[in-house]
């Protein structure tokens, strides 16, 4: 029997003009963090808890809303900060689970490389999709939508 995990790694960049200060602010600060990170339309966040320390605990809990294609499904996002450097990098290590089936782990790279009059931020995503999966195009248009979102606290 083959293997049903699909592994994927994507890489995306993102040109901001604030300072690498300003952006890893947007990780660091818990009340940014959940406003571009956890927040969303189609859910309502149930519990959204960040430890931003190397080891620290991350753990996002949602419930998608009616008109969602899972109404009234939790998604819990539950990982750990592996490294931390003040304005240059975060790499962390998660697990997401549908409902109750986990359906991916990964670990997420994000670097902020000084550019002209900004940062460019480079995510190196790597995932293994499991059974059930929303699979990597998804999960990288979602990262994309973040960082778009992202916007909204550079200040």
């Amino acid at each position: 029997m083959g293997s049903t995990t699909i592994h994927n790694t994507f890489v995306l960049e993102r040109y901001y003009p604030k300072s690498p200060e300003v952006v890893f602010a947007a990780f660091s600060d818990l009340g940014k963090r959940r406003r571009w990170y956890a927040e969303g339309a189609g859910h309502d966040v149930e519990e959204f808890e960040s430890d931003f320390r190397v080891g620290g605990a991350d753990r996002l809990i949602y419930r998608f809303k009616d008109g969602t294609p899972f109404p009234g499904v939790v998604v819990l996002n539950k990982g750990f900060f592996l490294d931390i450097i003040p304005d240059r990098r975060v790499v962390t290590a998660s697990t997401m689970t549908l409902g109750d089936r986990r359906i991916s782990a990964t670990l997420v790279t994000v670097e902020l490389v000084p550019a002209a009059d900004g940062t460019t931020l480079v995510c190196t995503h790597q995932g293994a999709y499991f059974e059930g999966a929303d699979g990597p195009e998804i999960r990288e248009m979602g990262w994309r939508k973040l960082f778009d979102r992202l916007v909204s606290v550079l200040n």
